[in-house]
C-alpha cells in the first residue's frame, strides 16, 4: 500500500502574524463604524426630538391663529394691538422677561 498521509503544511510565523494582525485590524475597523453609527443615531433621535417639540409648537400657533382669525373684528383688532403694539387691557398688567429666553 502506498502511503496517502498528506503532510500538513504549516505556514511560517510571518504569515500567521500577518494574517492575525489583519484580522484585529478588520475587527477594530468594524468596531469603529459600529460606534460611530450608534453616535450618529443617538444624534439624529436627538434632532427628531427636537423637531417634533417644534412642530407641536406650530401647531399649537396655528390653531391659536384660526381661533383669533375666525372670531370677529374685534377679537382680531385686539389680537394685534395686544401682539403688535403691546398693549394693554385697563386695569391689566404685563409682566416681560428680560432673561432673553
Amino acid at each position: 500500500m502506498a502511503n496517502t498521509t498528506r503532510k500538513k503544511r504549516r505556514r511560517s510565523p510571518f504569515v500567521r502574524t500577518i494574517l492575525r494582525l489583519f484580522f484585529i485590524l478588520l475587527l477594530l475597523s468594524m468596531l469603529v463604524a459600529y460606534i460611530s453609527n450608534q453616535v450618529s443615531i443617538s444624534s439624529r433621535r436627538a434632532e427628531l426630538q427636537t423637531l417634533s417639540e417644534q412642530i407641536e409648537l406650530q401647531k399649537t400657533q396655528n390653531e391659536e391663529m384660526k381661533r383669533i382669525l375666525s372670531g370677529d373684528a374685534d377679537d382680531v383688532t385686539e389680537w394685534v394691538a395686544r401682539d403688535s403694539y403691546n398693549y394693554a387691557a385697563p386695569n391689566e398688567r404685563i409682566f416681560v422677561d428680560v432673561t432673553g429666553n
